[in-house]
């Protein structure tokens, strides 16, 4: 009984709670961020760009070909173009982290020169 008590109270700490409502909340944000760069900047970027789909953006490093045995073999390629939407993808995200940790020490430093005062 004394395993199961004590990992109830880690489980319950303040710390642990507010890990999961972070991972929570980061993996919605995440959706949304990705939604914003597929759906809404990777297409006028594309039709800026010459009317590209960054999606299909790739280099073939083999054709597709049929086996002997007739069976089709799928093309190998270096798909760039989803590269690029996960770098502007990441960047939003690491964008917005930062913000959020710099107003986070601003409020933190304002509180502890009010509790030095």
């Amino acid at each position: 009984m004394g395993i199961v008590k004590e990992f109830q109270e880690f489980a319950v700490k303040g710390n642990m709670v507010d890990m999961a409502v972070g991972i929570i909340i980061g993996g919605a944000f995440g959706k949304i961020v990705t939604s914003l760069v597929n759906d809404v900047i990777m297409p006028p970027l594309g039709m800026l760009l010459g009317k590209v789909d960054f999606k299909d953006l790739a280099i073939t490093l083999k054709a597709a070909a049929v086996d002997a045995a007739g069976a089709e073999v799928a093309a190998v390629k270096l798909n760039y173009g989803m590269f690029v939407q996960n770098v502007v993808d990441f960047l939003i995200v690491a964008l917005a982290v930062f913000a959020m940790v710099k107003v986070i020490n601003g409020l933190r430093r304002k509180q502890e020169a009010e509790a030095a005062k």
